[in-house]
């Protein structure tokens, strides 16, 4: 049964953890609350064997608007010099680094505007599914601000420095057509089917081999800041830890004998 706590709203269903942003009213802006709970929700998935994959998502017409800087933690109240810092790192930063740290893959399932922090909580996802009216906006120029939450290091990743500068400086909404153009949405699905192929997904997810998908996952994040000897070096390190999995060896036998693996996730 979905659990509703600090506007964030759990449910766990064929080893899947789904996890709501439910504060529509504030277009899912993130309170310091709200951000606690989704990092405590996916370390529970990390370390649960018997959760396999991740869906967010937000309710109303909003993913996510970013931090919630009517709450007070952006205010212009005295600060000594640090403050900002620390709230960044044990805040937004930590948030982001919650989701790519994650050891199960991660959808974010982007039913409307996702706006700074909101946007980066989805570009930090493994898989992005976004409806046909979802906008992507690096807002923080608006506010005379300088982007946070990863975001200078997420999207010249993926989509390069000159894309990403267009976008931080300029501050236009992308559209999701747009988005899916530059590669930040693998996929954009009419507004009233993001549930379902959300689900389709994170079922095949969660039938897959979560350690494998796990340490692909570790590779691929970490290759983007590697070189090739090192990249190639963690592959092999990998590959020997996974074939230690009981999953490789039902993957293996299953080839040998000519069908369907079926994959415990272990």
């Amino acid at each position: 049964m979905p659990v509703s706590d600090l506007d964030v709203i759990h449910d766990v269903r064929e080893q899947v953890s789904h996890i709501t942003l439910d504060r529509p009213e504030a277009l899912n802006a993130l309170t310091p609350a709200m951000r606690d709970r989704l990092i405590a929700l996916l370390d529970e998935a990390s370390a649960d064997p018997d959760l396999r994959a991740v869906v967010l998502t937000g309710t109303g017409r909003a993913f996510c608007a970013g931090a919630d800087l009517r709450g007070g933690s952006g205010g212009a109240g005295q600060r000594i010099p640090g403050d900002v810092a620390r709230v960044l790192r044990v805040g937004a930063q930590r948030l982001v680094s919650a989701v790519l740290d994650c050891e199960k893959p991660v959808i974010a399932a982007v039913n409307g505007t996702a706006a700074g922090l909101g946007a980066h909580l989805a570009f930090a996802c493994d898989l992005i599914l976004a409806v046909e009216s979802a906008r992507f906006i690096e807002v923080f120029v608006r506010r005379g601000l300088v982007p946070d939450g990863g975001g200078a290091y997420l999207l010249p990743r993926l989509i390069g420095p000159h894309r990403a500068k267009e976008l931080m400086f300029f501050g236009d909404a992308l559209s999701a057509a747009d988005a899916e153009r530059l590669g930040l949405v693998n996929r954009i699905v009419p507004d009233g089917e993001l549930n379902k192929t959300a689900r389709e997904w994170a079922t095949r997810l969660a039938t897959a081999p979560t350690r494998s998908l796990a340490l692909t996952k570790q590779l691929v994040n970490a290759s983007l800041d590697a070189d090739r000897s090192s990249a190639f070096a963690a592959e092999a390190a990998a590959q020997e830890i996974n074939m230690t999995t009981e999953d490789a060896g039902e993957g293996l036998r299953a080839f040998v004998e000519r069908r369907s693996p079926e994959f415990r996730g272990r």
